[in-house]
Formats: C-alpha cells, sequence, structure tokens
C-alpha cells in the first residue's frame, strides 16, 4: 500500500506528523501527552478512521515533545512503540530524573513563550517500547521507511527517510525559527552531531519535516551553514538554568489563564 499523504498535526509545542496509507497509520512521533486528544480525534474526525489504523509510533528520542503521547497511544490504540536499541534509559538514575524534571520545566518555557497554557505533560522518563531498532532497519508495518541513526541533540535520535517521496524527518536535528534553519540548544555530541548532518545532507531531500518548524526545502548551503556553526564543545542547559528561565514564564502563563 503506497503512502497517501503526509499530515501535520499542530502540537502543544511541537509539529507531529502522520503518515497516512488506505488502510493504516503510522506516527513519526509521540508528541506531548497533552497532543493524544487531538491526534485521536484527527483520526476518528478529520480522516474518518478507526484509531485501531494507528499501527506504528516512533519515539525518535525521549524529550517530552517527542515521547510524551507514545504509552497513552498505545493504550488507546493498540499500536507499537518503535524507538532507537540503546543499553540504558536516557532518563536513569538519580541525575536522569532530574534532566527528566529540566525537560518538563522547559517544555512549559517553550509553551508560555507561544502563548500556551499551562496543562498535562507528565509522562513516564522510562520507556517500555514494543521494538527497538537500529540504522538501516525498515519502521515495522511500513517498509517504505527507513531509520536512520542521527545522534547529535541526544546520543540516541533517529531520522525517518522515505525514499520513495525523497522525505524526511529529522525531529530536533534541524529547528526552523523566523524561516532561517537553526541548531537545537541542546547538543550532547557535537562531532556525531555534524556527521548527521551530512549524512541527511547526502539524501538530498526534497523536503525536510521539521518537528519545531514546518515541511520545508533545504539547500547544501543551509546544511554547510548549520555544520559550520556547530559547537566543539557539548552543550547543556542545567537544571537551574533551566529553572531560572522558566519560573517568570510560569508565573507569568498563570496570570494569564488565571491558574492557582
Amino acid at each position: 500500500m503506497s503512502l497517501t499523504e503526509i499530515v501535520a498535526i499542530e502540537g502543544y509545542i511541537q509539529t507531529t506528523y502522520l503518515a497516512v496509507y488506505p488502510h493504516k497509520l503510522l506516527l513519526l512521533d509521540g508528541g506531548c501527552r497533552c497532543d493524544v486528544e487531538k491526534i485521536l480525534t484527527y483520526i476518528t474526525d478529520t480522516l474518518k478512521r478507526p484509531v485501531s489504523e494507528l499501527k506504528t509510533v516512533m519515539v525518535t528520542h525521549m524529550h517530552p515533545d517527542h515521547a510524551g503521547g507514545a504509552a497513552l497511544l498505545k493504550q488507546e490504540t493498540g499500536c507499537q512503540i518503535v524507538t532507537a536499541s540503546t543499553s540504558k534509559p536516557w532518563y536513569k538514575g538519580v541525575k536522569g530524573r532530574a534532566n527528566h524534571i529540566n525537560d518538563l520545566a522547559l517544555t512549559f518555557y517553550v509553551a508560555s513563550r507561544q502563548g500556551k497554557s499551562i496543562t498535562n505533560i507528565w509522562y513516564d522518563p522510562i520507556l517500555k517500547p514494543d521494538i527497538e531498532v537500529v540504522d538501516g532497519n525498515k519502521v515495522p508495518h511500513f517498509e517504505d521507511w527507513t531509520v536512520l541513526e542521527t545522534p547529535g541533540h541526544t546520543d540516541r535520535d533517529l531520522s525517518l527517510w522515505h525514499e520513495p517521496s525523497k522525505q524526511v524527518y529529522t525531529a530536533d536535528l534541524i529547528l526552523k525559527i523566523r524561516k532561517k534553519f537553526i541548531s537545537p540548544y541542546l547538543i550532547t555530541l557535537p562531532y556525531s552531531y555534524r556527521d548527521s548532518l551530512k549524512r541527511v545532507k547526502a539524501l538530498e531531500p526534497d523536503t525536510i519535516l521539521l518537528a519545531h518548524g514546518e515541511k520545508a526545502s533545504i539547500c547544501a548551503e543551509d546544511f554547510d551553514i548549520l555544520i559550520e556553526k556547530t559547537p566543539d564543545k557539548p552543550r547543556h542547559m542545567t537544571l537551574v538554568q533551566g529553572l531560572h528561565m522558566t519560573f517568570p514564564q510560569l508565573q507569568f502563563a498563570r496570570k494569564r489563564v488565571g491558574t492557582p
């Protein structure tokens, strides 16, 4: 069955893409927990399809806007959760749980900057996938999609390449803000990040599906600029930095929406 279309569903702070086929559906990332109802409503009300046709939900990495909705989507639809094969959870141990709280806080920060209300985005920091994949694997139930390991933002980032239509979903590898392509602030592995950009550039995609931005065309020069500007050292956001940025935004958001 051939791909019919890829639709963009605007989530809490990101865009989530749904690949539509005649009798099955693929979600290219799990979105935030609060996006689940919107995704399911799109399937039932816009596509006029049963939610059971959602067969696979990819999780490209563990941040709240990419992994947060996966477990609830599985509960509601019976879909399979597919993610990278790794030796340990991203949010392992005490430090990992602190980073999880930090990432939730940063999600609220981004949402408040976008004028969004505070909502429930909590999710289990330890993902329980049905299938783990490695570079070059085909996406389960969707053999026209190829898994690419594109680490750098985190140590386990995945991109998804649809060669027949020359479209690639790159999650947080590249962002587009104010019509300009930029790298994410968090770059855990700078040299791997450069290699991942070079790999996606070599595909010569016609369309790049951005989680933070939109569907876009990107030229070789844009890739070269991103590669050149990649820092030589890891770029982290500490818990203290995250909370320092977030608390004023949350206070403003509470006043705006009347949250106690």
